[in-house]
């Protein structure tokens, strides 16, 4: 998925665009940020090819459906889309929590000096040849002992400590989907993972603070940040989404992969205590010259089955990161998937925690088809795009750090304190 900024036709100084790359989807988006909301100029969305589970299968392919919706995009607007943030996805993601530690020589107390040699500290640790860091972000920082320090800029003291989160990706993933986009036109910025700009689209401030778990269910992928103290502690990628499904529906009716999707749009539910016995629907499956009558509580039971695997599985990776005890504000889930009817329900009843389904809000202007789970990510990359375009370049900055300089006096907002590689 991607973000962009862009050169344009007219002047866009005050416009950021968003696409969003995905296994089912790709939507560009064309929007204004304002304090209060984002005021959308143009949209184009196309049907993805050449990616499967957030991974590129086939650049042509792939670079042929991103062409197409950059170009509804620039048509509907006026706009020509040249450069972009690409968000990232894919069960390549990994990641681990890494402490730096430095000492403070200042007579001034904590400079954002400072901060970039305790995050450079974190950063130094041994990864395969074949990844790259992609998010290096402070959780919180120790100052001569003081745990739980948001923000210790001119504060006094002679060891500073960083607690950090790392997040890394497949080099080999990150250069095939780099050329995808390249070859449609557009100049790769920065790439940024996908549940971190979900979670700015859809969390409350308050969610954020106490501890939750965001949960957004592609159709190739499962994206999973958990966030703690307004920042992000874990995050992860399963390889598994509402594609399962729809494959699931096939193996059941017999009908190509089209016509499953379109039936778990339309009749699909996960829960079948809610379903009439008696309901039916009519398919028409592979190699038979008639119809064939299915009972809807049968597709229900199908549905509920791999919707409860999905949350077990996210179960299961919650409780291997250790903060399952931390989420108080509980699960916030989005996505496609999050309009299947009762999924709340399986969620909360597999989790144990308390769940709440979330769309983008606060949009204006071209917008209405944007309020639906399915673009929570779209929409998170265009706030989240802006804040990171907002601060100026550190002088000392390697090809391979932004370091904490960059954010200047707006550190303490998370996503200022977030740290993507830089490739410029």
């Amino acid at each position: 998925m991607l973000f962009i900024f862009v050169g344009v036709w007219n002047s866009v100084s005050d416009l950021v665009i968003g696409l969003d790359v995905g296994t089912h989807k790709i939507c560009t988006i064309i929007g204004d940020v304002r304090d209060n909301d984002i005021f959308v100029v143009g949209v184009g969305i196309e049907p993805s090819r050449g990616m499967k589970k957030g991974i590129v299968s086939d650049i042509s392919a792939l670079t042929a459906a991103i062409s197409a919706s950059v170009h509804k995009a620039e048509k509907a607007s006026g706009y020509l889309v040249k450069r972009a943030f690409v968000s990232l996805a894919g069960s390549h993601i990994a990641s681990i929590n890494s402490r730096g530690v430095v000492g403070i020589t200042g007579q001034r107390g904590v400079n954002l000096h400072d901060l970039d040699k305790a995050l450079d500290a974190a950063r130094a640790i041994a990864i395969p040849h074949n990844r790259e860091v992609l998010h290096v972000v402070p959780r919180s920082y120790s100052l001569d002992g003081q745990e739980r320090v948001r923000s210790p800029l001119g504060m006094h003291g002679f060891r500073l400590e960083v607690e950090a989160h790392i997040i890394t990706a497949s080099s080999t993933s990150v250069a095939n989907l780099e050329e995808a986009v390249r070859a449609a036109g557009i100049h790769v910025d920065r790439f940024i993972l996908n549940p971190l700009a979900a979670g700015d689209a859809i969390l409350t401030p308050e969610e954020r603070e106490m501890g939750a778990v965001v949960i957004d269910i592609g159709g190739g992928t499962t994206d999973l940040a958990i966030f703690i103290e307004g920042t992000v502690w874990h995050t992860a990628v399963l390889a598994v989404g509402g594609n399962h499904i729809t494959n699931d529906i096939t193996y059941f009716t017999h009908v190509p992969f089209e016509t499953a999707e379109a039936i778990k749009v339309q009749y699909g539910h996960t829960q079948p205590k809610h379903i009439d016995p008696l309901e039916t629907l009519v398919v028409e499956p592979f190699g038979e010259g008639l119809p064939t009558e299915i009972r809807r509580v049968d597709l229900a039971a199908i549905i509920e089955a791999r919707v409860q695997e999905i949350f077990e599985l996210v179960k299961r990776e919650v409780k291997r990161s250790g903060y399952d005890g931390l989420l108080r504000a509980g699960a916030v889930i989005t996505g496609g998937c999050a309009q299947l009817p009762g999924i709340r329900d399986v969620a909360s009843a597999t989790l144990g925690l308390p769940v709440r389904l979330a769309k983008p809000e606060r949009l204006t202007g071209m917008a209405d088809i944007l309020r639906n789970p399915s673009y929570s990510t779209s929409v998170g990359l265009l706030r989240l795009g802006l804040e990171m375009d907002s601060v100026v370049e550190s002088p000392s900055q390697t090809n391979n750090t932004l370091p904490v300089s960059k954010f200047g006096k707006i550190i303490s907002t998370f996503f200022r304190r977030l740290l993507p590689d830089d490739e410029d």
